[in-house]
């Protein structure tokens, strides 16, 4: 009898479940997803294409020494590259004799806990970036692996970078609550839509290139992000070179192996 009312009980909550499932899906497909000022604002990152892209592409040193320029003059103000080394840099171009002037250009802190003090060094080419100090509220995120981080990484960084607008008229006469809070700016292509970051990229030239390359605002979040790939994936180049190379062998002996199958019951499978 015990068992039996176990039963009834277990089969009837599972039909209310089952029940409440079917309601449910019924109201979602009627009703659609809720509305809220993300899901109908936020926008997906922008289509871009790389050289590094698909699996023949390789990295433009050029770009890559461009997008570092940006880097170094626009966002290493605020955000850090911890995982990069200044040696790192001669696999992007740069010779021993550049790599030193960049790095002397740094001071890279030191603990000592003899005295517990840090203490600075001018910087060499063994060190990695050194952290930002910044003074605002809440600390920017490292930038060394955001394009791996992030969903889209170089396109939503390239989004990121020139998505920055004015609130839609149409945001706020859906959603009057919605005004971009004082000290934040409105980006479609941010999670929430407001960021703290200012807009980094405000005008053209504002790096000079010395290659020859027109320095606009789009060519600049262009060539950072391709840069960003690169700190993100130091080893893309090869990995790929790699790749195409063991495939190769694949083939080769897949080959082989057939030829070696033919040779061997040829005469087998004529008995």
């Amino acid at each position: 009898m015990i068992r039996i009312l176990s039963i009834l009980v277990g089969l009837f909550f599972t039909v209310a479940l089952a029940w409440s499932l079917v309601l449910g899906g019924v109201a979602l497909s009627h009703d659609g997803l809720p509305h809220t000022v993300e899901s109908v604002f936020h926008k997906h990152p922008k289509e871009v294409e790389f050289a590094s892209n698909g699996a023949f592409g390789r990295f433009d040193n050029q770009q890559l020494q461009r997008g570092f320029k940006v880097y170094k003059e626009v966002c290493a103000n605020c955000h850090s590259l911890k995982h990069v080394t200044f040696r790192d840099l001669k696999a992007i171009g740069y010779n021993d004799d550049e790599v030193k002037a960049i790095a002397k250009g740094y001071q890279i802190p030191v603990y000592d806990p003899a005295t517990g003090e840090v203490k600075t060094h001018e910087g060499l080419a063994k060190d990695h970036f050194p952290p930002v100090v910044y003074a605002g509220q809440g600390v920017p995120p490292d930038l060394s692996l955001v394009t791996k981080a992030r969903h889209e990484g170089p396109a939503y960084v390239y989004s990121l970078l020139t998505g920055y607008a004015q609130q839609p008229a149409e945001l706020l006469k859906q959603f009057p609550d919605a005004k971009t809070p004082e000290g934040l700016h409105y980006n479609p292509y941010f999670a929430n839509l407001n960021i703290a970051m200012p807009q980094p990229l405000t005008a053209d030239d504002q790096v000079t290139y010395t290659d020859g390359t027109k320095a606009t605002v789009d060519q600049m979040a262009k060539d950072v992000s391709a840069f960003l790939i690169w700190t993100a994936e130091p080893k893309l180049d090869k990995r790929k070179q790699t790749g195409w190379a063991v495939l190769g062998f694949l083939l080769f002996a897949t080959v082989l192996a057939y030829m070696a199958y033919r040779n061997v019951w040829a005469e087998k499978k004529g008995h």
